[in-house]
């Protein structure tokens, strides 16, 4: 009986030691973080960011790869089906939520498989329109629409932009033409060609045109309006907290990553990234802002992961948006 108990508090002892220890050891190989997204987007732009901290903080090599096709499935897959051991991470955005309801046969459970290491960062997005159009304020916007049948553009079926003006075409209760786009770049060249009249981008995305007076801004979607905009006006104070809309990007492992291994990379982010005067500095200019230090923990992490896919499944259900699989 004594050597059992013995035995068994050895055991105990090996757990509780491994922790730490595992901790220590993290990484002693090339950690690759998948970005589901080809090279040059904000999604690659900031692995790449976290790739050279995280280098520098933890003394290894962290590389970016980037895997793309299937709206981000792909990338997403690889991650899923990869050993949980904290070697291969996914740096994604809302899009990985939205994709939850969009797809009904998803390779894997968005919820189940992957585990949150941080949500980092995050953004409203803005309403922005061809010059020629009259109306010169959000409120002045939806009285037209009223009036006349409008053409969004939007990055693809299924993307934030899209589900963004479906939202806008609910609660404004107006008719809108969604017109599909390959991405951003081709989409922003219509509108400001006055071949479409609207499209939501990020302040990064959209900022410039803006500045230079080949777009107008007409909202943005979050309680506050934006000192980079100061033309466009509330969503949030026309329509109500539904449209507090937060373009997120966050790091994911694959579930069952020691919580050793996810709490290293969380707090090696927190030090490296998230609190990185260079860095900060570099998104307040684009209109970026870190989550706020009580949202970043691997729990509230799944929090937020959970909330966004309910929130995204009902706007998606509410639209009968559908995407082919």
């Amino acid at each position: 009986m004594k050597r059992a108990v013995a035995a068994a508090l050895a055991v105990l002892g090996l757990v509780v030691f491994a922790a730490p220890v595992l901790a220590q050891s993290y990484p002693n190989r090339t950690v690759t973080i998948i970005v589901p997204y080809s090279a040059g987007g904000p999604v690659d732009q900031l692995a790449r960011v976290i790739a050279n901290e995280l280098s520098k903080k933890l003394n290894q090599n962290f590389v970016v790869e980037n895997v793309t096709g299937g709206s981000t499935i792909t990338g997403t897959n690889k991650v899923v089906h990869s050993a949980p051991d904290g070697y291969t991470l996914l740096v994604h955005n809302l899009q990985i939520s939205a994709n939850a309801a969009l797809f009904k046969n998803l390779p894997y459970d968005t919820e189940k498989d992957l585990a949150p290491v941080m949500f980092i960062y995050r953004n409203p997005l803005v309403l922005v329109g061809r010059k020629t159009l009259i109306a010169n304020s959000l409120e002045e916007l939806i009285a037209l629409m009223k009036k006349q049948r409008m053409k969004a553009a939007i990055p693809g079926f299924g993307s934030t932009g899209h589900l963004a003006t479906a939202l806008l075409a609910q609660e404004a209760k107006v008719p809108i033409d969604i017109i599909p786009y390959r991405g951003g770049a081709p989409m922003l060249t219509d509108v400001m060609g006055d071949h479409v009249d609207l499209s939501f981008g990020t302040p990064q995305q959209v900022g410039p045109f803006v500045k230079a007076g080949k777009l107008k801004a007409f909202g943005v979607t979050q309680e506050n309006k934006m000192p980079e905009f100061p033309q466009a006006d509330s969503f949030v104070k026309m329509f109500g907290s539904k449209f507090d809309i937060q373009f997120w990007e966050a790091m994911f492992a694959p579930a069952g990553t020691p919580d050793a291994v996810i709490k290293a990379l969380n707090s090696a982010l927190e030090e490296a990234v998230v609190t990185n005067p260079a860095i900060l500095k570099t998104w307040a200019a684009e209109g970026v802002s870190a989550y706020p230090k009580d949202q970043r923990s691997p729990a509230a992490g799944r929090a937020i992961l959970k909330s966004e896919i309910a929130r995204w499944g009902k706007v998606i259900g509410d639209n009968n948006i559908q995407v082919n699989q």
